[in-house]
């Protein structure tokens, strides 16, 4: 069974879904370390002056990005820590978008979502109208201590959380400066016809067990009968595992009617826009706070429950 690495909620509208998050994928290229023939004992990477070529020790090293060429701005690691999102245990849906919007190359990493806590009911309530409706959640996450965009969509009886590249990430078609004969190419029926034939011809069914990796087949291979032979080296090593903590999860279902009613209650309150504006500053910062407070007492009523 796969590990949660990750646990939180899906905030849809006022309801919570409590979840998991699993890597949906493993990776198994070869890792091939370096070790020193002498001693068998692992290499690491010396920290460099690429002027001296002197080795820099730890302390004297700091971080700076390009400003010009030649010539860089210090960031001190405190200023890192302070631009860093917050760490929430949130996933949070802002929009819903038609899957063929989300372009190819904005698509990254994929990830599995479990419910969690008894929140199965309102996982599927989720998971059934992604499908009914055809559409996909954009979500803002942070995983990993990074800020991610995300989608969620379904697949068969899961949902997937999918990482997503910022827009900013992806370069534009318009870089690769393609010429007239690519982009509007001389092709004559003929030449269709034929390639149409060929793809036909070797149309086949997906088949996971028929793709494989033949190099890493062939290394491992070669390991286990050098392992038989009794070439095996001893190598010390170390591996740490972070635990996350686990947010505070509130599962309300009911909460779907007031998100609704929320966007009602928007509505007439832009109608009424003009009205508002002509009160005094002093009266709208009350009715604000007091009605931060009734919803801060309202969760807290629903929580207990």
């Amino acid at each position: 069974m796969a590990r949660a690495i990750w646990k939180g909620a899906i905030s849809f509208g006022l309801v919570h879904i409590p979840v998991a998050i699993a890597s949906a994928t493993s990776s198994d290229n070869v890792d091939f370390d370096w070790l020193d023939e002498r001693s068998m004992e692992p290499v690491g990477y010396k920290r460099i002056n690429k002027v001296t070529g002197k080795e820099v020790t730890k302390e004297h090293i700091v971080k700076g990005v390009a400003y010009e060429k030649g010539r860089y701005v210090i960031i001190s690691d405190e200023e890192i820590r302070t631009a860093h999102p917050k760490s929430t245990q949130t996933i949070d849906i802002f929009s819903f978008v038609e899957s063929s919007e989300i372009p190819l190359a904005n698509i990254d990493t994929p990830y599995y979502l479990t419910p969690d806590k008894r929140g199965e009911k309102v996982y599927a309530l989720l998971r059934e109208t992604l499908s009914d409706t055809g559409k996909v959640a954009l979500a803002n996450v942070i995983l990993h201590n990074k800020q991610h965009l995300a989608a969620i969509m379904p697949i068969e009886s899961v949902l997937v959380l999918i990482l997503l590249r910022w827009p900013s990430e992806v370069r534009s078609i318009e870089s690769l400066e393609l010429t007239e004969a690519t982009t509007h190419a001389s092709l004559t029926k003929a030449e269709k016809d034929m390639a149409k034939r060929l793809v036909e011809d070797m149309t086949a069914k997906w088949s996971p067990k028929d793709y494989r990796d033949t190099f890493q087949e062939k290394i491992m291979a070669l390991v286990e009968k050098k392992a038989q032979q009794g070439k095996v080296e001893d190598v010390e090593t170390n591996v740490g595992e972070e635990r996350r903590k686990t947010a505070d999860i509130i599962d309300l279902t009911e909460l779907l009617k007031r998100s609704l009613g929320g966007k009602t209650n928007t509505t007439k309150a832009k109608k009424t826009s003009t009205k508002t504006a002509e009160k005094p500053a002093t009266e709208k910062k009350t009715k604000t706070a007091s009605k931060s407070t009734a919803t801060k007492a309202s969760r807290t009523k629903a929580a207990n429950k």
